[in-house]
């Protein structure tokens, strides 16, 4: 239990998807305008993630590994990754329309957002690492942690982001910087303040 708290807290904050990766930022820059949306697609994300970590490690553990078909990993990663995320776009088109017309492209794309994909083949990595070092996922049990915990990570950071650019539209930004040159230097800023998780050893 201790073990998949940690691996939960240090994918939030140390191994953020955005801030330590660098992973899905289209997605990122794009939808993060306004607060709404970026917590819409946030949520989906979290969620998508927290279905298709689970079921790949499950797929590598008790099916490629067993019968020697390591090599088929990223074909069916991206298999279970699309049907989620089909999934994902029904429900949200279904229940909520406004956001589902908000979202645009963005929605489906996150079958090719790089911080689902990522988080896949970050658990693959992990799960051949020493079950006594912080970041190896052991079980089920750690791979929803670190699902959940990515997913968390990346909805935060899309909204913090999504809240300051909120505040710029107020602000007097030089005539140069507007748009997407503040958005560069306000993400820059915000990733060398998460570089302070990146020693925690929990």
């Amino acid at each position: 239990m201790e073990h998949a708290i940690s691996l939960f807290v240090r994918s939030i904050f140390a191994d953020n998807m955005i801030f330590a990766f660098f992973l899905g930022m289209c997605s990122y820059l794009a939808v993060s305008k306004t607060v709404k949306t970026s917590l819409g697609l946030g949520v989906a994300v979290t969620f998508v993630l927290l279905i298709t970590l689970p079921v790949n490690y499950l797929l590598q553990v008790y099916v490629l590994d067993k019968l020697g078909l390591g090599y088929l990993s990223f074909i069916l990663f991206i298999a279970v990754i699309a049907a989620i995320v089909q999934l994902v776009e029904m429900i949200v088109e279904k229940y909520s329309p406004s956001l589902y017309a908000s979202l645009g492209i963005f929605l489906p794309l996150i079958a090719v957002n790089c911080a689902i994909m990522g988080g896949s083949l970050f658990m693959q990595q992990r799960i051949l690492l020493d079950p006594e070092n912080v970041k190896a996922i052991a079980g089920i049990g750690d791979a929803f942690a670190y699902a959940l915990g990515s997913g968390i990570g990346w909805l935060m950071a899309i909204v913090c982001l999504a809240g300051i650019r909120e505040k710029m539209e107020y602000n007097d930004v030089p005539k140069p910087l507007q748009g997407l040159g503040i958005t560069f230097i306000t993400v820059g800023l915000m990733a060398m303040a998460f570089m302070c998780f990146s020693g925690l050893n929990i």
